[in-house]
C-alpha cells in the first residue's frame, strides 16, 4: 500500500470557535497550532494545508501559569547594534491581548514558506466575546486534553511520621 497524500480536491477547510477565557497559554497555543496545521485529521500531508480556521475569543482572559506574568519578555530589536527591547507580557496582554496568542500559536506554527504565507492566515484572534466571523458558522473547538484549563493548586503534601524512614542495612 502506497503512503496517502492529500490533493488540494480532498482538503476541505473548517472554521472552529475557541473561548480562552480560563484556558493555560502554552497548552491553548499548541491545540490551535496542530488544528491549524491539519494533524487532528487523518489525512495530514506536511507539504500541504490540510488544516483548519480557528477564531480564538476572550483573549484577554488567558491565564499564564507560575510568575510568568512578572518575568516573561519579549524580545525584538530595531536593528541597530545593542538596541534590543524587551516587553513584559504583561504590557503586552493589558494593551494588545490577542498578540500574545498569536506569538504563541506563530512560535510553535513551521517556520518555512506554508507557514509564512498560508498558516498564520487562519488564526483569527479577539480580545472581547465578540468576533466577526458569524457568517463562517464556527463549530466547537476539538479539545483533545481535558487538562487545558487552569487546574486549582496542588497541595503540600506533609511528611507522615507514622512510617519512619528506613534505615539502611549497611553497618560500618
Amino acid at each position: 500500500m502506497r503512503t496517502y497524500s492529500a490533493t488540494p480536491s480532498d482538503i476541505a477547510h473548517r472554521w472552529y470557535i475557541v473561548d480562552a477565557d480560563g484556558m493555560v497559554l502554552g497548552r491553548l497555543a499548541s491545540e490551535i497550532a496542530r488544528v491549524i496545521r491539519g494533524k487532528h485529521k487523518p489525512m495530514f500531508t506536511p507539504h500541504m494545508d490540510t488544516g483548519d480556521y480557528v477564531i480564538v475569543i476572550n483573549a484577554a482572559k488567558v491565564k499564564l501559569t507560575g510568575r510568568k506574568l512578572e518575568q516573561k519578555r519579549y524580545f525584538s530589536h530595531t536593528g541597530y547594534m545593542g538596541h534590543e527591547r524587551f516587553t513584559p507580557v504583561a504590557s503586552v496582554l493589558a494593551k494588545h491581548p490577542e498578540r500574545v496568542i498569536e506569538k504563541a500559536v506563530f512560535g510553535m506554527l513551521p517556520k518555512t514558506a506554508l507557514g509564512r504565507q498560508e498558516l498564520r492566515r487562519k488564526l483569527r484572534v479577539f480580545a472581547g466575546a465578540e468576533h466577526d466571523h458569524v457568517a463562517q458558522q464556527p463549530l466547537p473547538f476539538p479539545l483533545t486534553r481535558p487538562s487545558i484549563r487552569l487546574a486549582p493548586p496542588a497541595r503540600a503534601r506533609s511528611r507522615s511520621t507514622t512510617h519512619p524512614k528506613p534505615e539502611t542495612a549497611h553497618a560500618r
